[in-house]
């Protein structure tokens, strides 16, 4: 699948507040500085569509996006560290499990994972939730620009191995480097792969 158009539609803090759930929806949501608004603009061939900071917790709503007029893409803020209120972070949390939760027309979350680091337990602890409540997601690993590097290579397979330990099949995974456009093509064919069979 190739990217033909892509558009801001709407900002929320509130699911029911969302676009009509007519399209398939795709959300990405990841720990705080995971080069999620990178990866949103890789994806799109727009280096602006997503707006990227140095500072972690720049997404502060539910953003919707809408691609090839088919299909929406769905930038959530952030969980875990950002410098942000106790209050806030609590707010950001209840918005977004309970867009998770609720919306009908989500077909899949791709939850980002920092490639350069070991495995985190609130990145586990947050794929469990989503399997708790049943909800299809695949796994992103980001800002691997040198994928072959020994170091981000044992992280993954660490990761994966930490998974093992609450999962009995491993959902799909990707590897990806914004910077250098790495893993755009897999992900775009998943997203297409999906949208047809619905």
């Amino acid at each position: 699948m190739k990217i033909t158009s892509s558009e801001f539609v709407i900002s929320n803090t509130d699911y029911k507040l969302c676009p009509a759930a007519d399209k398939p929806e795709y959300a990405f949501i990841g720990r705080s500085n995971v080069g999620k608004s990178s990866l949103i603009n890789m994806l799109t061939d727009k280096n602006k569509l997503a707006k990227t900071s140095g500072k972690p917790g720049k997404t502060q709503l539910i953003n919707h996006f809408l691609i090839n007029k088919t299909w929406y893409l769905v930038d959530l803020p952030g969980y875990g560290w950002a410098q942000v209120s106790k209050e806030m972070k609590q707010k950001w949390e209840v918005m977004t499990k309970n867009y998770l939760g609720q919306r009908e027309n989500l077909h899949n979350v791709f939850v980002l994972i920092d490639s350069r680091i070991p495995p985190q337990k609130i990145d586990i602890d947050f794929l469990n939730w989503l399997g708790e409540y049943q909800i299809p997601f695949s796994i992103i690993f980001t800002k691997a620009d040198k994928p072959n590097n020994s170091k981000i290579q044992s992280n993954i397979a660490n990761f994966k191995t930490e998974l093992k330990k609450h999962w009995e099949e491993i959902p799909p995974t990707f590897v990806t480097s914004s910077a250098q456009k790495v893993g755009q093509k897999e992900i775009l064919e998943y997203i297409g792969q999906i949208n047809e069979s619905v």
